[in-house]
Protein backbone atom coordinates (compact mmCIF):
# COMPACT_ATOMS: atom_id res chain seq x y z
CA UNK A 1 0.00 0.00 0.00
CA UNK A 2 1.46 3.43 -1.01
CA UNK A 3 2.17 5.77 1.57
CA UNK A 4 3.29 8.66 -0.44
CA UNK A 5 1.60 9.36 -4.03
CA UNK A 6 3.27 11.62 -6.29
CA UNK A 7 1.29 12.10 -9.53
CA UNK A 8 2.17 14.28 -12.33
CA UNK A 9 4.04 17.08 -10.38
CA UNK A 10 5.56 20.66 -11.20
CA UNK A 11 6.56 22.89 -9.26
CA UNK A 12 8.22 26.34 -9.97
CA UNK A 13 9.92 28.69 -7.83
CA UNK A 14 9.95 32.54 -8.50
CA UNK A 15 5.86 32.63 -10.62
CA UNK A 16 4.95 31.86 -13.79
CA UNK A 17 8.37 33.07 -15.61
CA UNK A 18 10.25 31.65 -12.86
CA UNK A 19 12.52 28.58 -12.42
CA UNK A 20 10.66 24.95 -12.77
CA UNK A 21 12.22 22.86 -10.11
CA UNK A 22 10.34 19.36 -11.32
CA UNK A 23 8.09 18.65 -14.26
CA UNK A 24 5.84 16.05 -14.54
CA UNK A 25 7.06 14.11 -11.42
CA UNK A 26 5.71 10.80 -10.61
CA UNK A 27 6.53 8.53 -7.51
CA UNK A 28 5.17 6.21 -5.37
CA UNK A 29 6.36 4.85 -2.26
CA UNK A 30 5.22 1.80 0.13
CA UNK A 31 4.30 1.62 3.84
CA UNK A 32 7.21 0.47 5.09
CA UNK A 33 9.66 0.79 2.61
CA UNK A 34 12.81 2.57 2.53
CA UNK A 35 13.50 4.13 -0.85
CA UNK A 36 16.72 6.94 -2.03
CA UNK A 37 16.38 9.34 -4.23
CA UNK A 38 19.95 10.38 -6.32
CA UNK A 39 20.37 12.51 -9.18
CA UNK A 40 22.40 15.31 -10.38
CA UNK A 41 23.14 18.62 -8.48
CA UNK A 42 20.17 20.77 -8.92
CA UNK A 43 17.40 18.34 -10.43
CA UNK A 44 14.95 18.66 -7.54
CA UNK A 45 15.78 16.22 -4.76
CA UNK A 46 15.54 19.23 -1.86
CA UNK A 47 11.90 20.19 -3.69
CA UNK A 48 10.61 16.83 -3.92
CA UNK A 49 11.42 16.77 0.02
CA UNK A 50 9.77 19.95 0.67
CA UNK A 51 6.71 18.73 -1.42
CA UNK A 52 6.25 15.25 0.38
CA UNK A 53 6.46 17.18 3.74
CA UNK A 54 3.91 20.22 2.59
CA UNK A 55 6.57 22.67 3.27
CA UNK A 56 5.96 23.37 -0.71
CA UNK A 57 2.31 22.96 -2.44
CA UNK A 58 2.72 22.36 -6.06
CA UNK A 59 1.39 24.19 -9.10
CA UNK A 60 0.06 20.82 -11.32
CA UNK A 61 -0.31 17.25 -10.14
CA UNK A 62 -1.04 15.92 -6.77
CA UNK A 63 0.71 14.79 -3.92
CA UNK A 64 -1.02 12.13 -1.63
CA UNK A 65 0.61 11.04 2.12
CA UNK A 66 -1.35 8.97 4.57
CA UNK A 67 -3.98 8.56 2.01
CA UNK A 68 -4.57 12.33 2.47
CA UNK A 69 -4.19 15.48 -0.09
CA UNK A 70 -1.30 17.29 0.89
CA UNK A 71 -2.52 20.97 1.27
CA UNK A 72 -0.11 22.02 4.34
CA UNK A 73 3.06 20.88 6.23
CA UNK A 74 2.12 17.34 6.98
CA UNK A 75 2.65 16.06 10.91
CA UNK A 76 3.16 12.39 10.54
CA UNK A 77 6.74 13.12 8.92
CA UNK A 78 9.72 13.70 11.14
CA UNK A 79 12.89 14.79 8.94
CA UNK A 80 16.66 15.12 9.47
CA UNK A 81 18.89 17.05 7.36
CA UNK A 82 22.75 17.52 6.58
CA UNK A 83 23.19 20.04 9.46
CA UNK A 84 21.98 19.05 12.52
CA UNK A 85 20.65 22.46 14.09
CA UNK A 86 20.57 21.63 17.44
CA UNK A 87 20.09 24.91 20.11
CA UNK A 88 23.23 25.44 21.81
CA UNK A 89 21.52 26.26 24.86
CA UNK A 90 19.69 23.29 25.09
CA UNK A 91 20.70 19.62 25.81
CA UNK A 92 20.95 16.68 23.79
CA UNK A 93 17.76 15.62 25.68
CA UNK A 94 15.74 18.68 25.53
CA UNK A 95 17.06 19.27 21.68
CA UNK A 96 15.00 15.54 20.91
CA UNK A 97 12.06 16.61 22.75
CA UNK A 98 11.42 19.75 20.77
CA UNK A 99 8.93 18.79 18.37
CA UNK A 100 6.73 17.63 20.94
CA UNK A 101 6.66 20.81 22.14
CA UNK A 102 6.25 22.08 18.16
CA UNK A 103 3.42 19.45 17.19
CA UNK A 104 0.12 20.04 18.42
CA UNK A 105 -1.33 17.01 19.24
CA UNK A 106 1.61 16.10 21.27
CA UNK A 107 1.95 19.55 22.97
CA UNK A 108 -0.36 18.11 25.58
CA UNK A 109 0.56 15.06 26.35
CA UNK A 110 4.41 16.55 27.08
CA UNK A 111 3.13 17.91 29.94
CA UNK A 112 0.95 15.60 31.30
CA UNK A 113 3.45 12.90 30.74
CA UNK A 114 6.79 13.79 30.06
CA UNK A 115 8.68 11.27 32.59
CA UNK A 116 6.94 8.81 29.25
CA UNK A 117 8.96 10.78 26.95
CA UNK A 118 11.79 11.38 28.57
CA UNK A 119 12.42 7.40 28.87
CA UNK A 120 11.15 7.13 24.97
CA UNK A 121 13.97 9.78 24.21
CA UNK A 122 16.63 7.86 26.65
CA UNK A 123 16.20 5.00 24.89
CA UNK A 124 16.24 6.49 21.41
CA UNK A 125 19.41 7.76 22.48
CA UNK A 126 21.08 4.46 23.91
CA UNK A 127 19.58 3.22 20.45
CA UNK A 128 21.76 4.69 18.18
CA UNK A 129 24.60 4.79 20.67
CA UNK A 130 24.05 8.09 23.14
CA UNK A 131 23.24 6.13 26.18
CA UNK A 132 24.44 8.88 28.95
CA UNK A 133 24.04 11.56 27.07
CA UNK A 134 21.15 13.14 27.13
CA UNK A 135 22.37 16.17 29.84
CA UNK A 136 25.47 16.94 27.23
CA UNK A 137 24.97 19.90 25.24
CA UNK A 138 25.49 20.23 21.66
CA UNK A 139 29.02 21.78 21.55
CA UNK A 140 29.95 18.73 23.85
CA UNK A 141 29.20 16.35 21.02
CA UNK A 142 31.02 15.40 17.92
CA UNK A 143 29.41 16.39 14.52
CA UNK A 144 28.70 12.26 14.09
CA UNK A 145 27.67 12.07 17.85
CA UNK A 146 25.41 15.20 17.11
CA UNK A 147 23.79 13.82 13.72
CA UNK A 148 22.83 10.26 15.97
CA UNK A 149 20.91 12.85 18.41
CA UNK A 150 19.47 14.85 15.10
CA UNK A 151 17.77 10.74 14.40
CA UNK A 152 16.12 10.81 17.68
CA UNK A 153 14.77 14.14 17.41
CA UNK A 154 13.47 12.86 13.90
CA UNK A 155 12.01 9.97 15.80
CA UNK A 156 10.69 11.02 18.85
CA UNK A 157 6.90 11.59 17.61
CA UNK A 158 7.10 8.31 15.87
CA UNK A 159 6.20 9.59 12.97
CA UNK A 160 4.86 7.29 9.96
CA UNK A 161 7.31 8.79 7.52
CA UNK A 162 11.20 9.59 8.27
CA UNK A 163 12.64 11.92 5.59
CA UNK A 164 16.28 12.08 5.42
CA UNK A 165 17.95 15.09 3.32
CA UNK A 166 21.63 14.09 2.69
CA UNK A 167 21.72 13.48 6.62
CA UNK A 168 25.48 12.09 6.51
CA UNK A 169 27.29 14.27 3.86
CA UNK A 170 29.29 16.27 6.18
CA UNK A 171 30.64 13.75 7.84
CA UNK A 172 33.80 11.60 7.67
CA UNK A 173 33.61 8.51 5.72
CA UNK A 174 34.08 5.83 8.90
CA UNK A 175 31.43 8.33 10.75
CA UNK A 176 29.36 7.68 7.48
CA UNK A 177 29.33 4.58 7.56
CA UNK A 178 28.21 3.48 10.94
CA UNK A 179 25.17 5.67 10.66
CA UNK A 180 24.40 3.93 7.91
CA UNK A 181 24.11 0.94 9.74
CA UNK A 182 22.18 2.44 12.59
CA UNK A 183 19.86 4.01 10.23
CA UNK A 184 19.82 0.17 8.56
CA UNK A 185 19.04 -1.12 12.07
CA UNK A 186 16.22 1.72 13.41
CA UNK A 187 14.85 0.81 9.87
CA UNK A 188 14.87 -2.84 10.65
CA UNK A 189 13.49 -2.63 14.35
CA UNK A 190 10.80 0.17 13.62
CA UNK A 191 9.61 -0.34 10.29
CA UNK A 192 9.66 3.48 9.33
CA UNK A 193 8.69 4.06 5.77
CA UNK A 194 11.98 6.00 5.04
CA UNK A 195 13.05 8.87 1.99
CA UNK A 196 16.53 9.48 2.01
CA UNK A 197 17.89 12.35 -0.46
CA UNK A 198 21.76 11.54 -0.95
CA UNK A 199 24.38 12.04 -3.38
CA UNK A 200 26.43 8.79 -2.29
CA UNK A 201 25.26 6.20 -4.79
CA UNK A 202 26.85 3.81 -2.20
CA UNK A 203 24.73 4.86 0.52
CA UNK A 204 22.01 4.76 -1.19
CA UNK A 205 22.62 0.77 -2.79
CA UNK A 206 23.69 -0.25 0.77
CA UNK A 207 20.56 1.50 2.34
CA UNK A 208 17.35 1.35 0.54
CA UNK A 209 14.74 -0.61 -0.91
CA UNK A 210 14.12 0.98 -4.18
CA UNK A 211 16.50 4.02 -5.67
CA UNK A 212 14.97 6.85 -8.18
CA UNK A 213 16.72 8.74 -10.42
CA UNK A 214 15.69 11.81 -11.27
CA UNK A 215 17.01 13.79 -14.51
CA UNK A 216 18.55 17.31 -14.08
CA UNK A 217 16.05 20.35 -14.00
CA UNK A 218 13.12 20.04 -14.28
CA UNK A 219 13.52 16.96 -12.19
CA UNK A 220 11.72 14.07 -12.95
CA UNK A 221 12.14 10.26 -12.72
CA UNK A 222 14.05 8.94 -15.23
CA UNK A 223 14.85 5.40 -13.91
CA UNK A 224 13.79 2.83 -10.91
CA UNK A 225 16.16 0.52 -9.73
CA UNK A 226 14.94 -2.63 -7.21
CA UNK A 227 17.78 -3.27 -4.53
CA UNK A 228 18.24 -6.78 -4.21
CA UNK A 229 20.43 -7.51 -1.83
CA UNK A 230 19.08 -9.46 0.95
CA UNK A 231 19.12 -7.60 4.46
CA UNK A 232 20.16 -7.06 7.24
CA UNK A 233 23.61 -5.75 4.99
CA UNK A 234 26.97 -5.39 6.26
CA UNK A 235 29.63 -2.82 5.36
CA UNK A 236 31.52 -6.06 3.41
CA UNK A 237 28.91 -5.83 1.09
CA UNK A 238 30.59 -2.97 -0.47
CA UNK A 239 33.12 -5.03 -1.89
CA UNK A 240 31.04 -7.55 -3.41
CA UNK A 241 30.91 -6.85 -7.53
CA UNK A 242 27.28 -6.98 -7.79
CA UNK A 243 27.39 -4.10 -5.38
CA UNK A 244 29.56 -1.78 -7.36
CA UNK A 245 27.99 -3.27 -10.43
CA UNK A 246 25.21 -1.40 -9.38
CA UNK A 247 26.95 1.53 -8.29
CA UNK A 248 28.52 1.85 -11.61
CA UNK A 249 24.93 1.44 -13.11
CA UNK A 250 23.93 4.46 -11.06
CA UNK A 251 26.76 6.43 -11.88
CA UNK A 252 26.46 5.84 -15.68
CA UNK A 253 22.62 7.12 -15.52
CA UNK A 254 23.39 10.46 -13.54
CA UNK A 255 26.31 11.49 -15.73
CA UNK A 256 23.84 10.84 -18.87
CA UNK A 257 21.54 13.06 -17.21
CA UNK A 258 23.95 16.20 -16.89
CA UNK A 259 25.02 15.61 -20.50
CA UNK A 260 21.50 15.74 -22.01
CA UNK A 261 20.02 18.67 -19.68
Amino acid sequence: MSLVSIDNVDMRYGGAGGTLAVQGLDMKVNKGEFVAVVGPSGCGKSTLMKLVTGLHIPQQGTVIVANEHVTKPVSIVGMAFQNPTMLPWRTTLDNILLPLEIVERHRHRLRANKAEYVAKAEALLATVGLKGFGDKFPWQLSGGMQQRANLCRALIHEPELLMLDEPFGALDAFTREELWCVIRDLHAARGTTIMLVTHDLRESVFLADRIFVMSARPGRVIAEHRVEFARPRDLAIMYEPAFNDKVQQLRAQIAEARVTA
